[in-house]
């Protein structure tokens, strides 16, 4: 056991301690900080620097030493975050080791993660849409799990006031069942793009081609300016961090943000053992962290606490959190911490080429791509009865072929090199994003034998998608590949990788929201049921997954959880 830090308490007091600093740990400082609360940060991971620390944000293809790759010493490191396919040798440093933080894999479960300052806020793929009531009845209305505690017009102020903050390009449709937002100038769709959407709304009806809703400033708002962050510059070198602070990170805009009102104390190299239970305050007062390079542990108080770890970082430390009142887990008394482990299934959909358009091309290199709202299961006359809820395309998109077509096919020379010098022929996929449902089978669990470097208990991940998702599956694929025939494209390859959960990298659900303690964890607020003083607010809070991107409802849903927890401190109500 680790020897406990003799520092005063007084040193060690706060008024708010918020566990991570990604997503939604991010916002849970700014806001917290921004109401007047002295705010203790803790990371796992270590520091990271907006602008200093991208130090691989300004090379060229060409400088690194391996080509981008990782070395055969680095495979190991990263065994599990390379099953992304988004792990290199100029991103490496943002993905976390494998092999000094395991993992059990009971069925297999792709955990991407990011332990540093800013989480995986600067890895995040940007996309931002709202959820509508589609999305929010959708368990009750199907008999699935519960329902959610809440509806879009609890949060739907909260979208409004996050988005003006992040600033999302996008543009506006009129659709219900996905509302439109506070948006910058979208992005443009290029020539082939715009063929294919001319082509698809006019054969298919219901179905709405786009630019994709990305946290990318395209027209910086003077809120924006006065963080340091600019436009951006399409260099879609995103994964290496944005020295323009132009997509939206926890250190570009939102730990800056707190750190501005002299509120804010961030303290990296800090594993959250547990949250500190008073059986007699019927309350949680402080955090037990262990410094990762001392092994020191030391408690740090505070009056309120946000948990915004991650789904299933958080859900570990609320099962490590046993106390006399809660012998299972912080706020177990359902049963269900722990359970309902969902993400979003994707990579499958359709590619092709296409003969024309020689004389047109695109500027820059674009970070986002097409997007298909969902058009299934929206009602009466869009359902499918092999399966229940919904999916969408996005993130691929039309291009050119560039010089690295000359991989894999014959050729040698000087003339040889001076075609690939020429833009090669019109290609186009679509790749679908499908909804998972809450199975209260696909769980989290701590192995009571094993622990880590640190003593905790290692997480084993026992998650799996079924037959809805597989039939869902199936018309994601047909309906990208027809969709890209009617438009006239050729050489059509239907594809679906369907890997392990976790790939979607949209893990939630496993400290779900709402309206009975018996069966959830969390109230309408993110508060723990009989631990009001404690917010869960990242992805575990979830109750249900819907088909499109969950990032902006975490931070809706921690800017609304702070702000009503800083009124019941007032009230003292906590």
């Amino acid at each position: 056991m680790p020897n406990l830090n003799t520092t005063s308490v007084k040193k060690r007091s706060y008024d708010a301690i918020v566990i991570g600093s990604g997503m939604s740990g991010g916002w849970a400082a700014k806001e917290l900080c921004e109401k007047g609360l002295k705010t203790l940060v803790l990371e796992k991971g270590r520091m990271v620097q907006h602008i200093t620390d991208y130090t691989t944000a300004n090379l060229d293809n060409w400088d690194f030493e391996h080509h981008g790759m990782l070395t055969a010493e680095d495979q190991p490191k990263y065994h599990v975050q390379s099953r992304s396919g988004f792990v290199g040798e100029s991103n490496k440093h943002f993905y976390t080791n494998d092999l000094e933080n395991p993992y059990k894999e009971a069925k297999r479960f792709d955990w991407i993660r990011g332990n540093q300052v800013g989480g995986r806020t600067l890895l995040w793929g940007k996309h931002c849409y709202r959820w509508s009531d589609l999305d929010f009845e959708a368990n009750a209305r199907d008999g699935i799990a519960i329902d959610w505690p809440i509806r879009y017009k609890d949060i739907a102020d909260w979208y409004t006031y996050v988005e003006k903050f992040v600033g999302i390009s996008g543009e506006k449709l009129g659709l219900s069942h996905l509302p439109d937002g506070y948006f910058l100038p979208p992005m443009e769709l290029n020539c082939l793009e715009k063929h294919f959407k001319k082509e698809v709304e006019s054969k298919y009806k219901g179905r709405h081609i786009t630019i994709g809703r990305v946290a990318h400033l395209t027209e910086p708002q003077p809120w924006h300016l006065e963080l340091g962050r600019g436009k951006c510059l399409n260099r879609n070198r995103c994964s290496r961090g944005c020295p323009y602070g132009a997509y939206f990170s926890s250190n570009a805009a939102t730990l800056p943000a707190a750190q501005r009102t002299g509120k804010f104390t961030i303290r990296p190299h800090s594993v959250v053992h547990s949250i500190i239970f008073d059986e007699k305050k019927q309350r949680a007062t402080g955090v037990r962290v262990i410094d990762s390079e001392s092994k020191e542990m030391i408690e740090y108080r505070a009056k309120v606490i946000f948990c915004c770890a991650s789904t299933l970082a958080s859900t570990q430390i609320l099962l490590n959190s046993v106390s006399g009142r809660f012998p299972n887990g912080m706020g177990n008394d359902s049963g269900e911490l722990g359970h309902n482990l969902m993400d979003h299934h994707y990579r499958t959909g359709a590619q092709g080429s296409y003969d024309g358009f020689e004389d047109e091309y695109y500027k820059g290199r674009r970070p986002t791509g097409v997007f298909v709202p969902r058009y299934v299961n929206l009602d009466a006359a869009t359902r499918n009865p092999k399966f229940i809820r919904g999916f969408d395309y996005q993130g691929i998109g039309a291009d050119r072929g560039n010089w690295g077509r000359g991989n894999g096919i014959e050729g040698v020379g000087g003339a040889f090199k001076d075609s690939l010098f020429k833009p090669g022929g019109w290609g186009m996929g679509l790749m679908g994003f499908g909804e998972c449902l809450p199975y209260h089978e696909n769980k989290v669990t701590l192995d009571p034998n094993e622990k880590d470097q640190w003593g905790l208990p290692i997480m084993v991940l026992d998650a799996e998608i079924k037959e809805n998702e597989y039939k869902m599956r199936e018309q994601m694929k047909n309906d990208a590949a027809e969709m890209l025939e009617s438009a006239g494209f050729k050489n059509i390859t239907p594809f679906d990788f369907a890997g392990g959960m976790g790939i979607g990298i949209h893990e939630m659900g496993t400290a779900r929201m709402g309206k009975d303690p018996k069966t959830s964890v969390l109230n309408a607020r993110n508060q723990i049921h009989g631990v009001p003083n404690v917010f869960v607010t990242d992805g575990s809070c979830m109750t249900s997954a819907s088909c499109v991107n969950p990032s902006i409802t975490y931070m809706a849903l921690t800017a609304r959880a702070a702000d009503f927890a800083v009124e019941a401190l007032k009230k003292r109500e906590l």
